[in-house]
């Protein structure tokens, strides 16, 4: 196949079975209740435990069934532009999606979350019409994709990737190592940033390619947490050939293009994650309440929760904010200040759970504070400081871009 691509105008195939919720999209009440009631009799609130309670292998599977539901009644890339399949949905019905599958305690389809987001805010304003043809149906039909971006020696200076690509006839030889790739286990495919030139500014020299996972030479190590659970992965590409005609934008461009994919990491997405979050911290004090917990009777720990709460919402607030400048073009600070401090209120208040619970906190198992346990959460809540863009280089970011300030 040639470089630039063959193949006939992309035509989005037609893959809602019901379009129930979606014929009454312009009533938003109405839109907001059928969601409600298909939300809560497909995955039924009673049975959130299921879900909730898996991890690895069997949560991926989880969230390929509820893709697979979502589909079938346009909810599964209902933000996407028709002529890619999607409903053609504004930010509107997109918060009360997400809104009514937190409050139903639904699965959260975060082995989605690269195919979801990432994938159409890369393909569709870059991709050729073969690429969107094979690869943008993938995502409704339930395929995981995962990122190949960050390395050992290339995370918060993403521009520093040794990962390299040289030219061979219609394909690009791989060679190089990438990590911190959620769900690389369970994908089919993966968007890989990799180096083509080094001479000149390090950004000029990167190339952006879609891989396919079943590729030769592609071997994926699951990394453990302290948590005792893999949701990410070391990827190792050993001359693993990808074809021309897989390669996003021009040679060189990558660094370019995939702004448009770390731009996906903000908005609905952050309303989804810290809505859910609301309603596990709901969960948790009615939780306290109902079992008389000994930490209601502390004065000083119900001061410390009572101010992380109000923060917490406070929050709310600014991702809201977030929403409203989503379509902008002006550089803001609001990305930054929502990843910087939710991550460091995720952080705190599972600290402040493990001293209401004391000893009984001392174990990763589910307790009467999480689902998933109270230390648990804990140890994992390290992580999102990190992921995303550690939160030192969100401060640097606010302070030099946002505030003026000197380097």
């Amino acid at each position: 196949m040639s470089e630039a691509g063959t193949g006939a105008k992309y035509i989005a195939p037609n893959l809602v079975q019901s379009t129930q919720i979606l014929d009454v999209q312009d009533n938003l009440d109405q839109f907001r209740q059928a969601v409600r009631d298909w939300t809560l009799r497909t995955a039924p609130p009673e049975k959130s435990h299921i879900w909730l309670n898996a991890k690895a292998a069997d949560a991926a599977e989880i969230d390929k069934w509820w893709m697979g539901e979502r589909a079938k009644v346009g909810l599964a890339i209902p933000n996407w532009p028709k002529e890619y399949g999607g409903a053609g949905l504004g930010l509107a019905h997109q918060i009360i999606i997400a809104d009514e599958f937190a409050r139903a305690r639904a699965p959260d389809s975060w082995s989605f979350n690269v195919a979801l987001n990432h994938v159409p805010a890369t393909l569709i304003p870059w991709g050729t019409d073969y690429q969107k043809q094979k690869y943008l149906p993938t995502v409704p039909q339930a395929v995981i994709w995962c990122q190949g971006f960050s390395e050992p020696g290339a995370g918060s200076d993403l521009a520093a990737l040794k990962t390299k690509a040289v030219r061979d006839g219609d394909h690009y030889v791989i060679n190089g190592q990438k990590i911190w790739s959620s769900q690389s286990m369970f994908a089919s495919y993966c968007i890989l940033l990799t180096r083509t030139n080094t001479e000149g500014k390090k950004q000029k020299g990167i190339t952006y390619f879609l891989l396919d996972m079943k590729a030769p030479g592609v071997e994926v190590r699951p990394i453990q947490k302290s948590t005792g659970s893999s949701t990410f992965a070391e990827l190792f590409l050993t001359d693993v050939r990808i074809p021309v005609v897989d390669r996003v934008g021009e040679e060189n461009n990558g660094w370019t293009i995939a702004q448009s994919t770390l731009s996906a990491e903000r908005g609905v997405l952050t309303f989804s994650v810290w809505e859910r979050e609301s309603v596990a911290l709901q969960d948790f004090y009615e939780r306290s309440l109902k079992s008389k917990a000994a930490w209601l009777e502390d004065d000083q720990l119900r001061r410390e929760f009572v101010g992380l709460f109000a923060e917490h919402q406070a929050v709310r607030r600014m991702i809201r904010d977030l929403l409203k400048e989503e379509h902008g073009e002006a550089w803001s600070m609001t990305p930054g200040m929502v990843k910087f401090l939710t991550s460091s209120i995720r952080q705190r208040l599972a600290e402040l759970r493990v001293r209401m619970m004391g000893l009984s906190a001392l174990t990763v198992t589910p307790d009467e504070s999480s689902i998933h346990g109270a230390m648990y959460d804990y140890l994992d809540s390290f992580g999102s400081t990190i992921a995303a863009g550690a939160n030192e280089i969100m401060r640097n970011m606010i302070a030099e871009r946002g505030l003026g300030m000197p380097r």
